[in-house]
């Protein structure tokens, strides 16, 4: 097992942070100083722990102009979208800790003469998140806030490409004054994660990652009975339909595509667009991916970063590759983009049409700057080949006609229904998936529910 875990900056492949790995004894230590910390947490008003939370809140932000440039060297998201992800931080915390005291209160069933009757919502004890590195804030923000203000302790083991990121969190929470050992934030290997899930330290682990990550987060927790929130990335669809506002899809759907290099769950991957508005649409996506500027992320007129690192370009420029072998047109030509190197992290957006299922660039998670277009006859057959995938995060429905927006949404497996938008979270809604975008729901009332246990009280008030 490796002692110290690397950030290898996707900008130009140097070294950019090295932390310690932590020593056994004190991986102990924290999940027991969190526990005895968890008792008394759990016993502050609520109104408190929103002052200590929302204090925190603003405590990041106040480290926005350090925050950007680090997350550019850090997973390449150019500098000038780097505050949006702060953006939606403090959307989803914000809101997160105000509709707390009415996810947390008591559920009342109807009066019962001679009884009281209520069930509470009781913390669950330590939380154990495990955070991915493409959005490192907003990501990790969906389960640390509302676990904390439901009377949990938190451990947070972050992504070794976004390794300082929970630093930040650290000294936002310390800057807020929250209680010692409430909040910790650890450097782990994928070794010591999985013994401390299986070893019992953790009351509930909220994992965000792949589908084999997934997995081995659900084997280490086989038979200590305690929850495990997975959220596993997607193939995200989307469908525009002959009435749709022509020039709103394109220009959101080349955004929900090629955002962030494509590294998004919830991403587009793959469009079907019926054939009476094929043509149009597919030039005017052409057009607009031509736009965009591939550089280094530290330039602000730079619109596209490089990749997390060049292993993961390589596996989409494969999946491209094989796509154009199969009959698959390309419409970009990556030499237009200067930057774009076979080899590194670099590399141009990508529009391909000519695709089927048998591609797995239309099957298979991408998770860079490619989408793949198909033409099809009707809502039917648009809802057919949206379903067809082992993946159900997101499905994007492009009309002016939102009755059929919901008629088409209540036939697709997935776990959250846009129309005419794509590849964002309202914190308003919970957010979940199905299939192997895995299990669980965060955000939201219901988010709530996941990170608490209810507790009856049946109370008998007259005994005569």
């Amino acid at each position: 097992m490796a002692d110290r875990i690397k950030c290898v900056s996707p900008v130009d492949g140097s070294v950019y942070a090295v932390r310690p790995v932590a020593k056994k004894k004190d991986v102990a230590a924290a999940f027991s100083a969190a526990h005895a910390a968890q008792e008394k947490w759990r016993r502050v008003p609520l109104r408190e722990r929103a002052k200590y939370c929302s204090a925190a809140v603003d405590a990041m932000l106040a480290m926005k102009d350090e925050i950007v440039p680090e997350l550019a060297w850090q997973m390449g998201r150019p500098v000038r979208y780097g505050a949006g992800e702060l953006r939606g931080f403090e959307e989803r915390a914000r809101y997160m800790i105000a509709i707390a005291e009415r996810a947390l209160s008591d559920i009342r069933p109807e009066p019962k003469e001679g009884f009281l009757r209520y069930i509470r919502r009781e913390p669950l004890g330590v939380v154990f998140t495990i955070a991915p590195w493409n959005y490192p804030y907003l990501t990790a923000v969906n389960s640390i806030i509302p676990a904390l203000m439901a009377g949990n302790a938190v451990v947070l083991k972050h992504a070794a490409q976004t390794i300082l990121v929970g630093e930040r969190f650290a000294k936002a929470f310390k800057a807020a004054g929250l209680p010692k050992d409430v909040f910790q934030n650890l450097v782990l290997s994928h070794e010591q994660t999985a013994q401390i899930i299986s070893g019992g330290h953790a009351n509930m682990v909220c994992f965000t990652g792949s589908v084999a990550g997934g997995k081995a987060m659900e084997k280490a927790a086989a038979g200590r009975f305690i929850n495990v929130g997975l959220e596993l990335g997607g193939k995200d669809p989307a469908y525009v339909r002959p009435d749709a506002n022509m020039a709103h899809a394109i220009e959101n759907l080349v955004d929900g595509a090629f955002f962030n290099s494509g590294q998004s769950c919830c991403g587009i991957e793959r469009i079907y667009v019926h054939k009476k508005v094929w043509g149009d649409f597919v030039d005017g996506v052409v057009d607009l991916t031509k736009k965009y500027v591939l550089g280094s992320p530290l330039e602000e007129a730079t619109t596209l970063g490089p990749l997390v690192k060049p292993e993961a370009a390589d596996f989409v420029r494969k999946q491209i590759a094989s796509a154009l072998r199969g009959g698959a047109r390309a419409h970009i030509d990556p030499k237009a983009f200067a930057h774009d190197k076979k080899g590194s992290a670099y590399m141009a957006p990508q529009v391909l049409t000519g695709v089927n299922h048998q591609m797995s660039v239309m099957t298979e998670e991408s998770f860079g700057p490619v989408a793949g277009i198909m033409k099809v006859s009707d809502d039917e057959e648009a809802i057919q080949l949206m379903n067809d995938s082992p993946y159900g995060l997101t499905a994007a429905i492009w009309t002016e006609d939102a009755e059929a927006a919901q008629k088409i949404g209540n036939e697709i497996e997935t776990g959250t229904v846009f129309m005419n938008r794509c590849d964002y979270l309202d914190p308003a809604l919970t957010w979940t998936g199905v299939k192997d975008t895995g299990r669980g729901a965060t955000l939201s009332v219901i988010g709530y529910e996941a990170l608490t246990r209810p507790k009856s009280y049946h109370l008998r008030t007259k005994t005569s």
